[in-house]
């Protein structure tokens, strides 16, 4: 597995890097807005570092954006297209958390100026990344008990028929890795359903849904990524359906989650409590 993972990044490399003659060839073109707006999310991507054993990191918690735009209406149009869902912000969080990093603090801040600098690697924008000492934040109390989230499938094919998590954020998804058509991996799934075992799964998008975690480790909401054939809840006899975007349903354990066809069903237990030394 290591050797197909070592390839597909080899893969993913070369075609940046093709990506990347071609935008000088193309130097002259003005892009437009979602172009830039895709390139600076491959340059976060690119900044991500293995850290061994399958695991990658994000090592900075400051990305500095700045866009040219030299007149009101294309600053205008910048503004729509980065701060339409899922903005830009959050388009960087989704592709380094896909790719298995943990983000803490991550600060992301955009301004705009009337023209380019010699010195940005990109005529319409500039990418800075830093990394900042921040306030010491307090540490819980080490008997502080957080909940953790099992699922159990009770429809369709997975590695594992149970899974129990304490993460933050949690990808449901059709394949383990999700790669666009360059082979760059934008997405990891925590729960992957089959690719090649039919129906439920085919019903399964491969960015079909999340569980995002409080960071006080109290609550869980299901979010729907878009997904072709939708997210619901089933909760007491009653479907409630996942409508798309961030704002998602708190789970309740007793919940069976369902993602197109396929369906698993929701335990929430209080982890044990660290004990004091």
């Amino acid at each position: 597995m290591d050797i197909f993972r070592n390839l597909r990044r080899l893969e993913s490399k070369l075609a940046r890097t093709v990506d990347d003659a071609a935008q000088k060839v193309t130097h002259a073109r003005t892009r437009e807005p979602l172009e830039v707006l895709h390139a600076i999310v491959n340059a976060a991507e690119k900044r991500i570092e293995p850290a061994g054993r399958g695991k990658y990191v994000f090592p900075f918690n400051q990305i500095n954006i700045s866009i040219a735009a030299d007149s009101r209406e294309r600053r205008a149009c910048f503004e729509a297209v980065l701060g339409s869902e899922p903005s830009l912000h959050n388009r960087i969080l989704e592709r380094l958390q896909g790719a298995g990093c943990v983000l803490t603090g991550l600060s992301i801040n955009t301004i705009y100026v009337d023209r380019s600098e010699p010195h940005w690697t990109a005529s319409e924008f500039n990418v800075d990344f830093d990394r900042i000492a921040g306030p010491t934040q307090p540490k819980p109390p080490s008997n502080v008990a957080h909940q953790s989230l099992k699922l159990t499938i009770v429809q369709g094919a997975t590695e594992k028929p149970t899974y129990v998590f304490t993460m933050s954020r949690i990808n449901l998804g059709r394949c383990p890795e999700v790669r666009d058509n360059r082979n760059r991996l934008v997405r990891t799934n925590h729960v992957a359903f089959a690719e090649s075992a039919g129906e439920p799964n085919l019903s399964v998008s491969r960015q079909h849904a999340h569980i995002d975690c409080t960071s006080s480790g109290g609550d869980f909401r299901l979010c729907d990524d878009r997904s072709l054939h939708g997210t619901s809840v089933l909760r007491n006899g009653k479907t409630i359906v996942v409508p798309p975007g961030p704002r998602g349903v708190r789970l309740q354990s007793g919940d069976e989650i369902t993602l197109g066809e396929a369906r698993l069903h929701v335990e929430i237990e209080p982890a044990a409590p660290r004990k004091s030394v």
